[in-house]
């Protein structure tokens, strides 16, 4: 059944309640697995993935041990690997089609988180090694490249692997289809599934709060006049991201100094946790 967008006016509400500017609830959480080096869960609205982090280590794949499911990036000839694995439960939709590694959609997603992390890591400071990236989905709603990148950077901020700022991505879409050729089409943010299915979008990620772009990735045919506001609405959606991942990120700092896990005297991360 098409896509009811008859409501979708900027003053009137979407298919699952919010206005067009309007996030999906966002939780997330890090340092949930104690034996990782760094460890993530994020929920945007019912998309739901969990990321793990290993390393800085040695990298292994120079001996031939290495695996041919994932993505590797170097963004240097004597920087770290940054080596990205992306698994899709079969429960995590609702076809519950079971992805393989093999899989060309999977290939996709982990190419291009890994070229966004290099860029964005300090790599140059671990000459030889490989950072190991695995991320789990185990719901999907839609935003699902924007989810991985979200929860990788929060699992590389809990392994306390050096970065420029929080890599944030976010999606948006127009409230009419290509086949409309409506230029005056009004822009939505975050998009979910239903809407990705039937409306074109686009999913940017930005580097922390300014608006340097380093992923935009459009996989539907869409108008150019409509462009600029689908990217202006994301971007403005990425800095809401990065707000709420910063708080995570203290909240656990100050749930680390509570506990004693660190000093209170201790600059951790060179943020003001108080």
């Amino acid at each position: 059944m098409p896509l009811d967008t008859s409501t979708y006016n900027l003053a009137l509400l979407r298919v699952d309640g919010r206005r067009w500017n309007e996030l999906r609830r966002l939780h997330g959480q890090i340092r949930t697995q104690a034996a990782a080096d760094g460890s993530s869960y994020l929920e945007m609205g019912n998309t739901k993935v969990m990321c793990i982090v290993t390393g800085p280590s040695e990298d292994k794949r120079k001996t031939g041990g290495g695996s041919t499911s994932s993505a590797s990036v170097a963004s240097a000839p004597n920087a770290a690997d940054v080596s990205v694995g992306v698994v899709v439960a079969g429960f995590s939709s609702v076809d519950r089609k079971k992805r393989s590694r093999s899989d060309k959609r999977i290939q996709e997603l982990q190419a291009t988180i890994s070229k966004a992390l290099a860029g964005s890591l300090h790599t140059h400071l671990f000459p030889r090694s490989t950072i190991s990236i695995s991320l789990n989905v185990l719901s999907q709603d839609g935003s699902l490249l924007a989810a991985l990148i979200n929860a990788a950077a929060l699992a590389l901020v809990d392994a306390g692997i050096p970065m420029t700022d929080y890599l944030v991505a976010c999606t948006a879409g127009s409230t009419s289809s290509y086949a409309a050729n409506d230029d005056a089409a009004d822009p939505l943010l975050d998009l979910n599934t239903q809407e990705e299915t039937e409306l074109p979008g686009l999913t940017v990620a930005t580097v922390g709060a300014t608006d340097k772009i380093a992923v935009l990735v459009c996989e539907s045919r869409v108008q150019v006049g409509r462009l600029e506001g689908m990217m202006a609405v994301a971007a403005d959606g990425c800095k809401q991201v990065r707000e709420i991942l910063d708080e995570v990120v203290r909240q656990q700092g100050a749930r680390m100094i509570k506990e004693g896990t660190v000093a209170k005297s201790e600059n951790v991360g060179g943020m003001d946790l108080d």
